[in-house]
């Protein structure tokens, strides 16, 4: 059997090594290593699979959500909401420019910001909603858009698990997952579904002026070289990675059918376990599995990983410790039992390798070998 890994990069690249290396040489034969063709090219090529008026390239998807947040025009204080149980970024950016976090719990089933909390939230002071869709669907956007409109908000997605899947609507229409608020961001670092071979990150909008904005503001505030109209940042996606990038955008869809198959089958080895919770597909979006995330129910989660590298099978726990309880966001508004979906998903989830490259053998024994812990 193959190594497990828990992101097969080194043999999803083999199976596009040619394209990627010829790809490479050409940027560098070319010089055109900052905004090249490439770039510009990718830009266009996703804008078209998004089915999105404006991408924006930038360095990562940090940028990206703090691009969008200062394109905004918020100003200190202002509170946004976003999901106590998600990556840093998420909270950090928000923080970074002097704007006050406002943690909400998730659905203890698809782990997706909860609406009705949400709303609770919303305050006089409330400027914008950071819904995370999170391991790769798609949190409930049409019910976030209809409260963004109810109180004049801004919707800023956080799609960098979930690029490629789409929302589906109750008219049965659908878009893809960062198409649908006020401005859309994705990050390619490498274990994403859509990875580069470094950092890089991507903002989408329909809106004209702010993709204007967006532009200016992650180019020194600069659209004339040299005339600053804005306060920016330098936040670049390089020809190398956006030349890597165009070649994998053409693989999305079948390493996310792939990831689908893998999913599956994970599913169909613990179904009905009573001391496993697989993952729930939302009824409002398809499923691209960044994340195959279990829920154990009077298990021992860190036993479990701990017998898992023991097999020599990786994992991850995403994320150990919930927002509100981290040293550098601790806040007097909120103390421990306040948030009971994302605590106890802190303390009982765990991801097991999920891939493009995953075959019957490798989840085989990952799955018998979690069942042998469990069932012990």
């Amino acid at each position: 059997m193959k190594k497990i890994q828990m992101v097969d990069l080194k043999s999803q690249y083999q199976d596009i090594q040619e394209d990627v290396d010829n790809a490479v040489l050409d940027v560098v034969s070319s010089t055109a290593y900052i905004n090249g063709p490439e770039v510009k090219n990718f830009q266009s090529e996703l804008e078209k699979y998004l089915d999105v008026d404006h991408v924006i390239p930038c360095a990562n998807g940090t940028d990206a959500l703090q691009v969008a947040m200062m394109a905004l025009g918020l100003k200190p204080g202002d509170e946004v909401i976003t999901a106590n149980f998600t990556y840093v970024a998420t909270a950090e950016v928000i923080a970074l420019l002097q704007l006050k976090p406002v943690l909400v719990d998730v659905l203890p089933d698809t782990f997706d910001i909860d609406v009705q909390a949400l709303e609770k939230a919303i305050t006089p002071k409330t400027k914008a909603i950071v819904p995370v869709h999170l391991f790769g669907q798609c949190a409930n956007m049409e019910a976030i858009m209809d409260l963004a409109k109810k109180y004049n908000l801004f919707v800023v997605e956080d799609t960098a698990q979930a690029i490629g899947s789409d929302y589906i609507f109750k008219d049965g229409s659908q878009k893809k997952a960062g198409t649908i608020g006020t401005i859309g961001c994705t990050s390619f670092f490498p274990s994403k579904n859509l990875g580069c071979y470094g950092d890089g990150g991507a903002i989408f909008t329909n809106n004209d002026v702010l993709a204007a904005k967006l532009r200016k503001i992650a180019n020194h505030g600069q659209s004339v070289q040299y005339v600053h109209d804005e306060v920016g940042v330098n936040s670049r996606l390089d020809s190398i990675q956006a030349a890597i990038l165009r070649i994998k955008l053409r693989q999305l869809d079948s390493y996310n059918k792939a990831r689908n198959i893998a999913a599956a089958k994970y599913s169909e080895a613990f179904k009905n376990h009573p001391k496993i919770v697989t993952p729930v597909k939302a009824s409002y979006s398809t499923h691209v599995f960044h994340q195959y995330t279990l829920k154990l129910i009077n298990s021992n989660r860190d036993a479990l990983r701990q017998h898992l590298t023991d097999n020599n099978i990786p994992s991850g726990i995403y994320y150990p410790i919930p927002l509100h309880l981290q040293k550098a966001y601790t806040d007097p508004r909120y103390n421990s039992g306040d948030f009971p979906v994302t605590e106890d998903l802190c303390e009982t989830v765990i991801s097991l390798p999920m891939h493009t490259e995953l075959d019957d053998e490798q989840i085989d024994f990952i799955t018998k070998t979690v069942l042998d812990f469990i069932d012990d």
